[in-house]
């Protein structure tokens, strides 16, 4: 802000290997959603080196990181971040768009992953006519639409009550089960207990875990 530098990360030295189930904890302030973001390409460090599949995104240009999200990485927000005025169907075909799918093949595998998030019969439902657990798979789906190596997901149970995080918490498990590499931020202990590596985070460094 202005003139002031939060210092965020303190030479942060984490590797995730795939086909990993990791968490990252930390409260309010310890540089986990700083981490997410770098980890996801969507900042770049201001010193230090990131690699993703041996390519160093610090020196990356927005359009080179802006491709690799989108081939390499599916983002699950607490928030869930679904356009409104849209059905469950067209918001997990949206990444598509613009990695130049056919519109025939977009659609068939957006309904093929609804489905197997069990939403067959939601598929032409508004964000607004289902619940939060239907909406955080419909989440889930579109993060899968390109199939990314990388599932990113920040807070995926925060806005759920504990059973419906649960379920949630199997659809990720799963799909590491299947290969995919899942990285979950998190401050709920009983979220961090799905991983087998959790990294605790406190001031910009790791404190704990690896």
């Amino acid at each position: 802000m202005g003139e002031v530098e939060v210092p965020a990360l303190r030479g942060l030295n984490l590797k995730i290997y795939p086909n990993q189930m990791v968490s990252i904890m930390g409260p309010s302030g310890s540089g986990k959603s700083t981490a997410m973001h770098i980890i996801g390409c969507l900042d770049i460090p201001t010193k230090g080196v990131v690699r993703l599949d041996g390519q160093d995104i610090s020196k990356m240009h927005e359009s080179e990181l802006a491709q690799l999200r989108g081939k390499k990485i599916g983002f699950v927000f607490q928030t869930f971040n679904l356009l409104p005025h849209i059905t469950a169907l067209e918001n997990v075909i949206l990444p598509t768009i613009f990695q130049n799918v056919p519109r025939e093949q977009r659609e068939a595998r957006a309904r093929k992953l609804l489905e197997s998030v069990g939403l067959g019969d939601r598929i032409h439902h508004r964000p607004s006519e289902m619940s939060g657990g239907e909406r955080q798979r419909v989440a889930i789906a579109r993060a899968l639409v390109n199939n990314p190596d990388i599932i990113l997901a920040d807070e995926p149970t925060g806005n759920l009550d504990s059973k419906t995080g649960d379920k949630i918490m199997a659809v990720l498990t799963n799909l590491n089960k299947e290969g995919k590499t899942v990285i979950i931020v998190t401050h709920d202990p009983d979220i961090s207990k799905y991983s087998k590596i959790v990294y605790h985070l406190r001031d910009g460094q790791v404190v704990k875990g690896g």
